[in-house]
Protein backbone atom coordinates (compact mmCIF):
# COMPACT_ATOMS: atom_id res chain seq x y z
CA UNK A 1 0.00 0.00 0.00
CA UNK A 2 0.84 3.67 -0.59
CA UNK A 3 -0.81 6.67 -0.73
CA UNK A 4 -1.00 8.94 -3.56
CA UNK A 5 -1.79 12.28 -4.79
CA UNK A 6 -4.43 13.22 -7.38
CA UNK A 7 -4.94 16.69 -8.38
CA UNK A 8 -8.67 18.27 -8.59
CA UNK A 9 -9.31 20.93 -11.36
CA UNK A 10 -11.83 23.87 -10.28
CA UNK A 11 -14.87 22.45 -11.47
CA UNK A 12 -18.05 21.39 -10.37
CA UNK A 13 -17.64 17.26 -11.33
CA UNK A 14 -14.72 15.82 -12.22
CA UNK A 15 -13.89 11.60 -12.45
CA UNK A 16 -10.44 10.15 -11.53
CA UNK A 17 -8.94 6.61 -11.84
CA UNK A 18 -7.79 5.15 -9.08
CA UNK A 19 -6.85 1.86 -8.06
CA UNK A 20 -9.77 -0.29 -6.60
CA UNK A 21 -9.97 -0.30 -3.36
CA UNK A 22 -8.41 3.41 -2.64
CA UNK A 23 -9.56 4.97 0.37
CA UNK A 24 -9.16 8.54 0.40
CA UNK A 25 -7.59 10.26 3.18
CA UNK A 26 -7.92 13.83 2.62
CA UNK A 27 -8.07 16.91 0.72
CA UNK A 28 -6.29 19.66 0.77
CA UNK A 29 -3.98 22.35 -0.84
CA UNK A 30 -0.65 22.14 -1.95
CA UNK A 31 1.28 24.97 -3.91
CA UNK A 32 -2.22 26.40 -4.29
CA UNK A 33 -3.76 23.56 -6.00
CA UNK A 34 -6.59 21.36 -4.34
CA UNK A 35 -5.00 17.84 -4.16
CA UNK A 36 -7.23 14.48 -2.75
CA UNK A 37 -4.91 11.72 -1.01
CA UNK A 38 -5.76 8.47 -1.21
CA UNK A 39 -4.34 4.97 0.24
CA UNK A 40 -3.82 2.91 -2.57
CA UNK A 41 -3.10 -0.34 -3.72
CA UNK A 42 -0.84 0.60 -6.72
CA UNK A 43 -0.98 -2.59 -8.44
CA UNK A 44 -4.93 -3.10 -7.80
CA UNK A 45 -7.14 -2.26 -11.49
CA UNK A 46 -8.31 0.56 -12.28
CA UNK A 47 -11.91 2.50 -11.99
CA UNK A 48 -13.31 6.05 -12.35
CA UNK A 49 -14.67 7.50 -9.15
CA UNK A 50 -16.49 11.22 -9.36
CA UNK A 51 -15.97 13.89 -7.04
CA UNK A 52 -18.00 16.99 -6.92
CA UNK A 53 -17.09 20.11 -6.02
CA UNK A 54 -19.80 23.00 -4.07
CA UNK A 55 -18.52 26.18 -3.17
CA UNK A 56 -19.92 27.68 0.02
CA UNK A 57 -23.35 29.19 -0.86
CA UNK A 58 -23.76 27.20 -3.87
CA UNK A 59 -26.85 24.89 -4.41
CA UNK A 60 -25.92 21.47 -3.36
CA UNK A 61 -27.19 18.35 -4.95
CA UNK A 62 -30.57 16.78 -2.70
CA UNK A 63 -27.99 13.60 -1.96
CA UNK A 64 -24.24 14.98 -2.44
CA UNK A 65 -22.84 11.63 -1.13
CA UNK A 66 -20.00 10.85 0.98
CA UNK A 67 -18.14 14.22 2.13
CA UNK A 68 -14.46 13.86 1.68
CA UNK A 69 -13.03 17.29 3.17
CA UNK A 70 -13.14 20.96 2.61
CA UNK A 71 -10.41 23.49 0.86
CA UNK A 72 -9.79 27.29 0.84
CA UNK A 73 -8.36 29.34 -1.54
CA UNK A 74 -7.18 32.67 -1.99
CA UNK A 75 -5.89 33.10 1.97
CA UNK A 76 -10.00 32.11 2.23
CA UNK A 77 -11.80 34.48 -0.09
CA UNK A 78 -12.87 30.58 -1.83
CA UNK A 79 -14.39 28.45 0.33
CA UNK A 80 -15.05 24.46 -1.35
CA UNK A 81 -16.63 21.42 -0.11
CA UNK A 82 -15.58 18.19 -1.69
CA UNK A 83 -17.94 15.31 -1.80
CA UNK A 84 -17.68 11.62 -3.73
CA UNK A 85 -20.29 10.74 -5.91
CA UNK A 86 -21.59 7.24 -5.38
CA UNK A 87 -22.32 5.86 -8.61
CA UNK A 88 -25.52 3.62 -7.73
CA UNK A 89 -27.03 7.11 -6.65
CA UNK A 90 -28.89 9.43 -8.35
CA UNK A 91 -29.43 13.32 -7.57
Amino acid sequence: MKIFKYTLDLIDLQSLELPVGAKVLAVQVQNGNPQIWALVDENAQKEVRTFATYGTGHVVANNPCNYIGTYQLENGAFVFHVFEKLAYLND
